[in-house]
């Protein structure tokens, strides 16, 4: 099995690269293919010929979309387009990472995978859309994540939301977190095994939510990742109403992960992961030790 990653060097990438590093895996970048260049997308898989495609690469600043919708519709859009197009001639394996930002957060209630998706802004209107492209290839798996934190850092974003705030408290003690935003974060070191336990499985072609089980606000998530660090700061709970941001969030898009469950694989809850994170960042609360799931 060969296989190909685009996206290689953000969160989810760079733990899908290590968990497969025992296969036979090329990691891709940005300067390695420029998917939305139909010819380049084609010549860079032709030549590595992958009998899997997990495609992680995405245009992911969400408020950016707003103020750019032709390139984030040309990346996440076209380029997941140019991707398939490859993925069929190769009659390869297409696994595509989409976003919890497919919903609209009205229903309230966690999304399952028989939910309709409606999104609300161009991130998520984009993403759709690639969806449906990714399901024009024989063999495929949309994955739906949400709320990603990986210790690479996401490479589109320049980290992630813990180190932003940690960096925000180390600069300023007090730290404002939106407090009625519903999320559910995930993990992507076990993202990325449960990946490659769906590769292992041969699940069929269809749409999962791949998420940590249970749910939370941002200022939840804040305080729990300041108390496990022993970090004293002035965590402040605020609206998003009150934040400058040009892209409409749902106000919760939590995801539950139902499919994935009848093939007995599910992701365990945030705080443990949360934990596990810190750990590997060294910031967990007296204790200096990595430690892996």
């Amino acid at each position: 099995m060969k296989i190909a990653v685009t996206g290689a060097n953000g969160q989810l990438g760079t733990d899908i690269l290590k968990t497969f590093k025992e296969l036979d895996v090329v990691g891709l970048t940005h300067a390695d293919i420029e998917i939305t260049n139909r010819k380049c997308t084609r010549d860079v898989l032709l030549a590595i010929k992958p009998s899997v495609i997990i495609h992680t690469a995405a245009f992911v600043r969400v408020d950016e979309c707003e103020d750019e919708p032709d390139v984030a519709f040309r990346v996440n859009a076209i380029g997941t387009k140019n991707v398939a197009e490859v993925a069929s001639e190769l009659n390869a394996l297409l696994i595509y990472i989409s976003t919890d930002y497919v919903f609209d957060g009205e229903k309230g209630a966690p999304y399952t995978e028989e939910d309709c998706p409606n999104p609300i802004n161009t991130y998520g209107i984009t993403k759709l859309a690639g969806e449906y492209f990714a399901q024009l290839v024989d063999k495929w798996y949309v994955i739906r994540v949400a709320s990603l934190f990986g210790t690479a850092g996401a490479s589109g974003k320049g980290g992630n939301f813990i180190e932003a705030i940690f960096k925000q408290a180390a600069t300023n003690n007090r730290v404002d977190v939106v407090a009625d935003m519903m999320v559910s974060p995930t993990y992507t070191w076990e993202a990325a095994q449960v990946i490659s336990r769906m590769l292992k499985l041969g699940l069929p072609s269809g749409v999962y939510h791949l998420a940590n089980s249970g749910t939370c606000t941002w200022y939840d998530f804040a305080q729990h990742a300041f108390e496990l660090a022993g970090t004293d700061v002035d965590l402040r709970a605020i609206a998003t109403a009150t934040l400058s941001q040009k892209a409409k969030r749902p106000c919760s898009s939590v995801l539950v992960s139902n499919k994935l469950s009848n093939y007995g694989l599910s992701l365990g809850d945030w705080e443990s992961a949360l934990k596990h994170y810190l750990g590997e960042k060294r910031r967990l609360k007296g204790r200096k030790n990595k430690g892996r799931l």
